[in-house]
């Protein structure tokens, strides 16, 4: 499982030109399943995402995290992150879960951040063409791994 994390001042995704999810400040995080993903690492990644520490304090340090403002959190699946890229022309997929399982974490992941974070959680679509807009915050760019 990977989470690629942008601190973002909003976010939002597009399907077929209608809005499915949107956020004002807080993280979007797009995130990719592998084989054989466990529900402790779901959980784990749950508990890294809403408390990694990417906001600043009043001193301007980044020591607040997700679960500390209470922001909103943009889930969004990308299969493409889990690509093996590490040779040739052409990225090989055969890191990233099958979409049966892949589907089926990253709806018990949605589930697990949105019993975790109350403030809210919007998602996409899964496996669907998205069009994902946001303005990075900083830039603020982290990839996490359980």
């Amino acid at each position: 499982m990977l989470c690629l994390i942008q601190r973002v001042s909003r976010a939002q995704v597009d399907i077929d030109g209608q809005t499915v999810g949107a956020i004002g400040a807080g993280l979007l995080a797009l995130v990719a399943m592998e084989p054989g993903d466990s529900d402790a690492q779901l959980a784990r990644m749950a508990d890294r995402l809403l408390g990694y520490r990417v906001f600043a304090d009043d001193a301007g340090r980044m020591n607040r995290s997700l679960a500390d403002t209470g922001g909103g959190l943009l889930l969004v699946s990308q299969f493409t992150l889990a690509a093996d890229t590490r040779s040739g022309m052409r990225p090989s997929f055969t890191t990233a879960a099958p979409p049966a399982e892949a589907e089926r974490n990253f709806n018990e992941f949605v589930r697990i951040c949105r019993d975790r974070h109350p403030p809210g959680v919007e998602t996409g679509r899964f496996g669907a063409h998205m069009v994902v807009s946001l303005s990075n915050d900083g830039p603020v760019t982290f990839l996490l791994r359980p």
